[in-house]
Parts: structure tokens; sequence; C-alpha cells
């Protein structure tokens, strides 16, 4: 058991985990900020984690199984909702 905490904390890749402020003050993980870019989603353009998610959705309404966009979209909402939510 040990042995494989050790093998999945080095496979970890902290750059591509670690959150990015982006210049229209939000924050993206490089990967997602990659995914987007390979889908041409303009996040730079958003003012909030919730518009790039309207336009993950719009993107993922257009095509069929793009797992990686669907992935950081539940990212993005779960960082969303943590960051923006009053508790």
């Amino acid at each position: 058991m040990e042995e494989h905490i050790k093998d999945v904390i080095r496979d970890l890749d902290f750059e591509s985990d670690s959150l990015q402020k982006c210049e229209n003050n939000i924050s993206l993980t490089n990967y997602e900020i990659s995914v987007l870019n390979k889908y041409k989603i303009n996040y730079k353009n958003c003012s909030s984690l919730k518009d790039v998610i309207f336009l993950i959705e719009q993107s993922l309404e257009e095509y069929d199984e793009l797992d990686d966009l669907e992935e950081i979209s539940q990212t993005i909402a779960e960082r969303d909702y943590y960051v923006n939510t009053n508790k």
C-alpha cells in the first residue's frame, strides 16, 4: 500500500495541476488552458469561471466524445462552486 502511494506521488505533475492566474483574473491550471486552447475556446475574454463553463458547454453541444473537455468542465465547475459560494 505504501509503495502505491509513493508511485502516485511520484507521478503527479504539479506544474500542470497548479493554478495560474490569467490576465482576465480567473485561475486555470496549465492542463485546463492547454485543453481550452486545443478546442479553440477563448477563455481570455471570459470574466468568470462561469463564462468559461458556458463556452465549454457550447463546444460540448457541437461535438460528441470530448472526454478531456468534459473533465475540465467538471473541475472548473467544482472550483467555481468552492471559490464563489458563501459558506
